[in-house]
């Protein structure tokens, strides 16, 4: 058994934070990109162009300066805003930025920019004939979307989805960075620490490759119960 110098506790707090917050993102993220998606296959112009803008601007700008504009630029922002208002109205406020919640929010507009793509493949691929049979037998659009669109647009997603979890799953680790205390951030400060970097990051190298090894077979799962009924291949 590796020894861990007394490291392991607050390096299994810190998974459980890594998984948290892989949680709290993805579920963020799902709704971002549902909501995305339904943007731009709306036919609204206005829309459209909010949904197009934010996929792109997120799409465009890497993870980790995404990550630092948002916890650092954000700070400054908010002190600004906190000086103006005290300077107008002499109401004094101050807001910390949560390392936590600043990771989530981050995580989770990045990731609902590709959740929003994948979400408009699926909802195209479904095919436009079941939409107007379902209408044509007086099913009501609520019904039509969980009867009929709903199914078939998850299982067209699935991969995609899926692809994006797992990503999503590794990019927990840019957080380190701003400052919370997840299982990469306590194994850099051990590594410095002890002077042993091999030691402790390979252990948290193993929990996200268990983590990820597990995600994998639970999609395959999903993915077949999806697919019971269907044809697969040409």
């Amino acid at each position: 058994m590796i020894d861990l110098k007394g490291y392991g506790p607050a390096l299994l707090d810190g998974a459980i934070v890594t998984i948290e917050l892989a949680f709290l993102s993805l579920a963020l993220a799902l709704a971002l990109g549902l909501v995305g998606a339904s943007a731009k296959l709306s036919g609204s112009r206005i829309a459209v162009g909010i949904a197009t803008s934010y996929t792109t601007l997120i799409r465009g700008v890497p993870d980790l300066v995404m990550m630092l504009l948002f916890y650092y630029g954000g700070q400054v922002m908010v002190n600004r805003l906190s000086d103006a208002i005290y300077a107008a109205y002499g109401y004094d406020f101050f807001f910390q930025f949560d390392p936590f919640i600043s990771g989530v929010v981050t995580i989770g507009l990045i990731f609902g920019a590709y959740m929003t793509e994948t979400f408009r493949g699926a909802f195209l691929a479904v095919e436009s004939g079941q939409i107007e049979a379902a209408r044509a037998f007086g099913f009501t659009r609520f019904h039509t979307f969980r009867r009929i669109i709903l199914p078939q647009m998850l299982r067209h997603a699935l991969p995609g989805l899926g692809n994006n979890w797992q990503v999503l799953l590794k990019t927990t680790a840019l957080v380190s960075i701003i400052g919370l205390t997840d299982m990469v951030r306590v194994a850099e400060e051990a590594a410095k620490a002890e002077r042993m970097p091999f030691h402790f990051f390979i252990p948290v190298a193993f929990v996200y490759l268990s983590l990820t090894a597990c995600s994998e077979l639970f999609i395959r799962w999903l993915n077949k119960r999806a697919n019971v009924g269907v044809i697969q291949g040409g």
